[in-house]
């Protein structure tokens, strides 16, 4: 190595180990060999970005991207963000559409820098599991046959514990769990294993869980089938005498049998979104995708009624705010190998293309019909947990989360006028009302986020990161328009 470049390489480093001990930090050998130094097309910023793999068991790694805060990382919370499904990349979707500091918004080369993103307010981990999500691997083909609930809460949380090791100045700070759509399932699942496992840890397996935050997200299967029927019907989607046959022969989805005519019907209801953005009903669809050959059958979240139909399969993801082509562009990029080289990732060279929903992930083995007792234990044990939903999205309605949460006969707050009319209310952000709002005696509050749909940090990302804001002060959000 010439002198000048020794001299320079070693200025770097002395700067670097400078700046962590400055904010406290002890320089990790492992955290720095994640670190991202040149990524493709990433805007100049202040703070630091990691990616790469932890390994959770011989034959299994999963992927991650974190990025710390923007001000005072040693500061601020960590929050880790998950994305359904199941088998849905929280890289693809979350980092690069939704809530992270650089979104793909096109086919050029450089990334957009977020004014939204929550590392404004967190330390921002993205995690993709199982594996066979995105970049996350398995040495072991069977593995890819045994996923489900339960294997995905495990491997997780095994992950936490090893992430833990690797950036050991973050065992300390808040913990918190966000996610949207099947996370639903993951997010609680994955809470109550570090609950439950809290109770025996040692300090250094301690993790500091204070709460969760879901988004559009599955809850119970019976209460989101009959909200998802009741909302394409409040919104002219589907005709009254289709609504009342789904009513009358899926039994109002409860459980008690179906009639004869039950399947046709689920069928004639799936058929009514195939022309339309079942995750935004008012967002126009990528037209640059209607041209290309099917896709393939991926698994996308549903309930068990709706599922088994092959209608279901094929209909379109949430599209991504003003352009609807985002997913596309999004592919592209973390296809690059340079992209991959910056991020530390494909490391094996998979045999298969990065995709936002996995490609190779054929059966989910195990998801239970509910999650609401997860969801009434952990409040019960004292953590805090905030359910929103984005009101244009008939995936996973609002309809479909109010009677979720009905379900578990919670105790409303509101004073006096509650005892009349409800604890529910507006909220309000830039004196505009921003979506509507109920708390409960139980600990947890539910929000709606008026006109966002499905994947709501992209359709609103200005009042999703308010959202996130109050929820990690634990702070009501904003009754006036002027408060």
């Amino acid at each position: 190595m010439p002198v000048l470049e020794k001299s320079l390489f070693l200025f770097l480093f002395i700067s670097s180990f400078a700046m962590d001990t400055a904010r406290g930090f002890e320089p990790n050998s492992q955290r720095e060999a994640d670190r991202v130094t040149a990524l493709p097309g990433q805007p100049e910023v202040e703070f630091r970005h990691y990616a790469g793999y932890v390994r959770i068991s011989d034959d299994k790694a999963l992927f991650y991207w974190f990025f710390e805060a923007k001000r005072k990382p040693d500061e601020k919370p960590l929050i880790l963000w998950l994305n359904g499904g199941p088998g849905c990349s929280s890289v693809a979707y979350g980092a690069a559409q939704e809530l992270g500091p650089f979104l793909v918004r096109s086919n050029a080369p450089n990334l957009t820098l977020n004014p939204y993103s929550w590392n404004k307010v967190a330390n921002l981990l993205f995690l993709e599991a199982p594996v066979g999500v995105g970049f996350s691997y398995t040495n072991r083909s069977s593995d890819l046959e045994e996923v489900g609930d339960r294997i995905t809460a495990q491997d997780s949380h095994s992950f936490l514990l090893d992430w833990f090791n690797k950036f050991p100045n973050f065992k300390s700070h808040e913990f918190f769990i966000a996610g949207e759509s099947y996370a639903g399932h993951y997010v609680p699942q994955l809470a109550e294993l570090i609950h439950e496992g809290n109770k025996k840890a040692s300090k250094d397996s301690y993790i500091n869980l204070r709460g969760f935050m879901i988004g559009n997200a599955v809850l119970n299967d019976a209460t989101d089938q009959l909200g998802m029927v009741e909302y394409a019907w409040s919104h002219a989607i589907i005709s009254d005498e289709l609504h009342a046959s789904l009513r009358r022969e899926c039994n109002s989805f409860e459980g008690a049998g179906e009639g004869k005519a039950c399947l046709p019907a689920v069928k004639a209801f799936l058929r009514a979104f195939q022309d339309i953005d079942m995750y935004s009903i008012y967002s126009p669809v990528c037209l640059s995708s209607l041209s290309k050959s099917p896709r393939s059958n991926k698994l996308v979240a549903a309930p068990h009624l709706f599922s088994q139909h092959e209608t279901w399969h094929g209909m379109r993801r949430a599209t991504a705010g003003y352009d609807p082509c985002t997913e596309d562009y999004v592919k592209r990029y973390f296809n690059r190998e340079d992209v991959q080289l910056a991020l530390h990732a494909n490391v094996t060279h998979l045999s298969y293309p990065y995709s936002s929903c996995s490609e190779i992930i054929r059966r989910w083995n195990d998801s239970p019909p509910t999650v609401l007792p997860i969801l009434k234990k952990l409040m019960k044990a004292g953590l805090r947990v905030w359910v929103y939903s984005g009101d244009t999205d008939a995936r996973v309605p609002v309809t479909s989360t109010r009677y979720s949460v009905n379900e578990m006969r919670l105790r409303q707050k509101g004073g006096e006028r509650k005892k009349r009319w409800g604890g529910w209310r507006a909220w309000y952000y830039r004196e505009e009302v921003a979506g509507w709002v109920v708390e409960y005696e139980e600990g947890l509050t539910l929000a709606t986020v008026r006109g966002a749909g499905h994947q709501v940090p992209l359709f609103a990302p200005d009042r999703a990161l308010a959202l996130l804001s109050h929820f990690l002060g634990d702070q009501p959000l904003a009754s006036s328009r002027f408060g």
